[in-house]
């Protein structure tokens, strides 16, 4: 029986006492835009250290898990890098590996697909952070423990990434495939502030806002609910279905949920619209303000701006 993507936080409480489990909190912290351009992105490293799950280490996704060279952030690193960074965390192949993050769960579907396309099978927590708590778990507080170095033998699946070039031949009808946006429907129709270079989609994009994907609770929906509301776009669309938002992370989120769902076609197009959008020869489509609907976030608030 293959491992399922998600465990809950009471499931995840009877496993804390297992040597070969591994917590990583992926939690970066990136206000919504005040405006064009707003891009403020800070490492989630503090808020880990003042409360989290025991035994837990922060995964850094903005720089230790990023690569530097790239011209937009949070890029996935050459795969040797991605490696040496997650054995220094102690992960190693014989790892249970659970991520969490203390926002709306992108930042660790996120690192579940940096993992997953390097051969590693690994659980999110589902809810995150905010189901450990309302469970009335333990916490801790401070740096963790080193960890002992583990040993990864990667099995790379660079099939699970499209860059630009692949984004450009299927807006250009030369390649297969369906893009799909994950941000909500203000900020895939530009009538909002972004934080990338211009506002707006790729032309011939699904619009399918990641967020709506979970319950009030931070929750994923349930299978059945899920299948609902994936069923058009499963049904009529070319695959593979190339999936992106700000900076793939909202994606990985809307990849994890087709994934639970069995879908195997699917890429999250890495640059995304901090790449996209920088280059001014690259097609970008609005809508006008008046045809867009507001998008309800966890809760009943509002989250326009607040997808990354």
């Amino acid at each position: 029986m293959s491992l399922s993507p998600l465990i809950d936080a009471q499931a995840l409480a009877a496993r804390l006492d297992q040597p070969r489990l591994r917590v990583l909190d992926a939690t970066v912290e990136l206000p919504a835009p005040r405006f064009d351009g707003d891009y403020r992105p800070a490492s989630g490293a503090e808020g880990w250290r003042a409360a989290h799950i025991p035994g837990s280490r922060h995964a850094d996704l903005l720089h230790a898990l990023a690569d530097p060279q790239a011209r937009y952030s949070f890029a996935l690193p050459p795969w040797p890098a991605l490696v040496a960074t997650l054995q220094h965390l102690g992960i190693g192949d014989d790892s249970a590996v659970v991520i969490y993050d203390r926002s709306d769960g992108f930042w660790a579907a996120r690192l579940w697909w940096m993992l997953r396309s390097i051969g590693l099978h690994a659980q999110v927590l589902d809810g995150g952070w905010r189901s450990w708590q309302a469970a009335g778990l333990p916490e801790a507080g401070g740096d963790a423990v080193p960890a002992e170095a583990g040993t990864i033998t990667p099995r790379p699946q660079p099939r699970l990434w499209a860059e630009q070039a692949q984004i450009q031949a299927v807006v250009e009808g030369k390649s297969p495939g369906t893009l799909v946006c994950a941000l909500s429907a203000p900020l895939f129709a530009g009538s909002v502030p972004t934080r990338y270079a211009r506002r707006g989609h790729i032309p011939g994009s699904h619009n399918l806002p990641a967020r709506a994907l979970f319950d009030a609770d931070g929750r994923y929906l349930p299978p059945a609910e899920l299948a609902r509301l994936l069923a058009p776009l499963r049904a009529t669309t070319p695959r593979p279905l190339l999936l992106y938002c700000g900076g793939g992370i909202s994606a990985a989120a809307e990849a994890l949920a087709l994934t639970l769902l069995g879908e195997t076609k699917i890429a999250i197009y890495d640059g995304s619209l901090q790449e996209w959008a920088a280059d001014a020869t690259l097609p970008l489509t609005t809508i006008p303000a008046e045809a867009v609907p507001a998008t309800a976030g966890p809760a009943g608030t509002t989250s326009r701006n607040a997808d990354r």
